[in-house]
């Protein structure tokens, strides 16, 4: 006990959060699966490919069904030698980098590496929720609300996938939370890597940058303007981030731009005006669509309603990971529920609302049902409506 006692509350937190995830979840995911294999739609038989790519990953279950999709991408990324010229620039290089590093120390698993990446970077996430939670509301009682409203987010069980949920957000809570102490120098370092760990990364300069503002009073003197020079040039850090992996797209593939047309030429990707987007899969797409843009909507709604209560830079900072997405043109309404799970000051805003016990108890089970739903759809189908 006293070893215990000299852990500080939020690692205490951290890990006991992580722990119960983890152990209901793989439970609930072993329970689903065992069952769907009684039944012959469950996955359906165009993602049979799925199944057998997790069984090569891994002949455990319970470590297989983490892998999805992107999963197998991000594996054969880590893997590809640095030694010939690359023409993989689908995606941003942190976490798949990340996951050649550590898979030495694996015996060259590069899924597992992977795997242990993100379920890593969601114990840091789960930390740097609750220390922002407890500077931003208030009290411990009210940041413990936020990190559970945080794993309960209707796709939320994907921070445990290999997938780059957790990552991300990490590095975001983690720039906020030195940002609110007025580390810049940290909130550069976080926001370099932030920068290469997906597309965004290098936009949330901009609430940052709005932040800093906020903390020399908005007064535009010319002393106010070089305190926020000599504070706030780490900042530069985050464009630099993204420059530093077009500059390697130029090393490799002789092309600054091979990010934006691999994505184009891979999934159809071009930039559009996300507000058409979002009305087009509420009033034009599918139901599938629909319900997922109206996700978005949502997240839209309570962002703009907590402004008051959560400061204009994280508004901003959510407005922007719900838009930016819905830019990508409607090839994005399969992956949107994954994509709002970066969209973190939602679940800052319903933490602040759910103060009363009843109404924290009722959003806290609903947001659970809704979840499990999703968690099993998502093991039956193999992703089809998550990502």
């Amino acid at each position: 006990m006293l070893g215990a006692d000299r852990v500080p509350a939020s690692w205490r937190f951290a890990v006991t959060t992580f722990i119960g995830a983890k152990a209901v979840l793989t439970l609930v995911g072993m329970l689903a699966l065992i069952a769907f294999d009684r039944m012959s739609w469950a996955p359906p038989a165009d993602e049979w490919t799925m199944r057998d790519q997790q069984q090569t990953v891994s002949p455990h279950r319970w470590l297989s069904f983490w892998f999805a999709w992107d999963s197998f991408l991000y594996d054969h990324l880590s893997g590809l030698p640095l030694d010939r010229p690359w023409r993989e620039f689908g995606f941003p290089l942190l976490y798949p980098f990340l996951g050649r590093a550590l898979a030495p120390l694996l015996g060259g698993h590069t899924a597992m590496a992977l795997l242990v990446v993100a379920n890593f970077a969601f114990l840091l996430m789960l930390y740097y929720a609750h220390r922002l939670g407890e500077g931003l509301l208030g009290d411990d009682v009210a940041a413990r609300r936020f990190v559970r409203y945080l794993v309960l987010l209707p796709a939320a069980f994907l921070f445990q996938a290999a997938l780059t949920e957790s990552l991300f957000l990490c590095l975001a809570l983690a720039a906020f939370h030195y940002a609110e102490r007025r580390r810049w120098v940290l909130v550069g370092v976080v926001g370099f890597f932030l920068a290469l760990s997906r597309s965004v990364g290098f936009l949330v300069v901009v609430p940052l940058a709005s932040m800093l503002l906020s903390q020399h009073d908005l007064r535009f003197g010319r002393r106010v303007l070089w305190g926020c020079v000599r504070a706030g040039w780490p900042l530069l850090l985050l464009p630099s981030g993204w420059l530093t992996f077009m500059a390697f797209c130029r090393w490799q593939g002789g092309d600054w731009f091979a990010y934006q047309h691999a994505q184009k030429q891979g999934w159809g990707v071009s930039v559009q005006n996300p507000l058409g987007v979002l009305w087009h899969g509420l009033a034009g797409g599918s139901l599938a669509d629909a319900l997922r843009a109206g996700a978005a909507g949502l997240a839209l709604v309570v962002l703009v309603a907590g402004v008051r209560q959560i400061g204009l830079p994280y508004v901003v900072y959510g407005v922007m990971m719900v838009l930016v997405p819905l830019s990508m043109g409607p090839p994005v309404y399969k992956s949107l529920l994954r994509y709002l799970l970066a969209a973190f000051p939602v679940a800052l805003v319903l933490a602040g609302w759910a103060r009363p016990a009843a109404l924290d108890r009722w959003l806290t089970a609903g947001l659970a049902l809704l979840q499990g739903v999703l968690f099993v759809i998502w093991l039956a189908y193999w992703n089809h409506f998550i990502i």
